[in-house]
């Protein structure tokens, strides 16, 4: 390895693949050497794709099998983007290969493949992340000044979100997020992943003591879930909400209310195109004034110069960046996965909760 580049390899030439090349290309300390597809054909049409727009000095290999690019000895970690039910058995064959891992969300089916996954990583000193972006924009430092000013939102008693977007009857038919078993958590795995993972965030990663899950609509002819709210109760009151959805519009949203004020995020996932990453701090006033009053809206917005995958500090870029230097420091940090690992257990406990007809479940950690 060298001790300035972290070489990458790409096992799936998945969509999302293709953004995060760009974001390998702009972290300037991380290359991809090799790209792997289950044809070589179709691994050097991605790489012709990508070259053509946002191109290596050396042209990554194209490979016809993820077995070949975990022998080779010029990757040191592997982007992980294969479908959720598959994924487990390749993330546990790349880290017995030596090769650091960073993992597409849902980790795993269940909390006890992730808990294997992670074993495994720690056995052969890998390290290992979930590709969650947002938790390396510039926003997530400002926002938690905010909230731990203890006057922008006091004590924080509330947290909403929302993640949807409104699917095709082409997805609905034939995407793999609708396939019991390829994706068998659906919305709330591809989607309401990142719901959990703010809360969890905001509440710096204290785990709630129970939650409750209602699946409101499901795939046709299958447990899919298509449609999908949770809440999420935790010590000293605080709760928490979410709704995730592939029959919305697409909508991303937080909201962190308190006793003195509250915080709207909006596209905390990813900020739409062209928009400031930002967040609206709130403040409400009642002002009398003799007989008469004003209830007054106080709204400052805080704006962070970060935004679009192509610039220098996007979150895509600051998570393979972030990935690529622990690497190269030779030093693991096993916080990502715990954190990954916590995710997957509040999750599980919503759908078990679902399953149950919305009966609040203890989390099982």
């Amino acid at each position: 390895m060298s001790n300035s580049i972290c070489r990458w390899g790409i096992l799936s030439t998945a969509n999302i693949a293709r953004k995060n090349w760009l974001a390998i290309r702009n972290t300037g300390n991380a290359v991809v050497t090799a790209v792997a597809s289950r044809s070589v054909a179709k691994s050097q049409q991605f790489i012709d794709d990508c070259q053509g727009y946002s191109p290596f000095a050396t042209v990554p290999q194209a490979l016809g099998s993820y077995d070949e690019l975990l022998k080779r000895d010029d990757v040191d970690a592997v982007y992980i983007p294969l479908p959720t039910g598959i994924r487990k058995e390749w993330v546990i064959r790349a880290a017995e290969a030596g090769k650091h891992i960073l993992c597409e969300k849902p980790v795993g089916v269940v909390a006890a493949d992730v808990s294997e996954m992670l074993a495994a990583c720690k056995k052969n000193n890998v390290q290992f992340m979930d590709g969650v972006m947002f938790m390396h924009s510039q926003r997530l430092n400002k926002l938690r000044e905010a909230l731990d000013d203890g006057e922008s939102v006091g004590k924080l008693r509330r947290i909403c979100s929302q993640f949807s977007f409104a699917a095709t009857e082409e997805f609905v038919s034939s995407n793999i997020r609708v396939s019991d078993e390829l994706e068998p958590l659906g919305c709330l795995g591809d989607l309401g992943w990142y719901n959990i993972r703010f809360t969890l965030w905001a509440m710096k990663y204290e785990m709630p003591h129970s939650v409750s899950g209602r699946l409101l609509t499901k795939a046709g002819g299958s447990s899919v879930p298509m449609e999908f709210s949770g809440e999420l109760f935790f010590r000293d009151g605080v709760s928490a909400s979410f709704y995730c959805s592939f029959l919305n519009e697409n909508q991303q949203w937080a909201n962190l209310s308190g006793t003195k004020g509250f915080i709207t995020v909006p596209g905390f996932v990813c900020p739409f195109y062209g928009n400031e990453v930002s967040f609206d701090v709130s403040n409400v006033k009642f002002v009398p004034r003799g007989c008469d009053f004003n209830m007054e809206d106080h709204t400052r917005r805080v704006s962070i110069p970060e935004f679009g995958n192509s610039a220098p500090n996007a979150q895509e870029t600051n998570l393979f960046r972030n990935f690529s230097q622990l690497v190269l420091s030779g030093k693991r940090d096993e916080s990502w996965g715990q954190i990954a690992l916590q995710t997957q257990q509040v999750m599980e406990a919503t759908l078990a909760s679902a399953r149950q007809d919305g009966k609040a479940v203890p989390v099982a950690t």
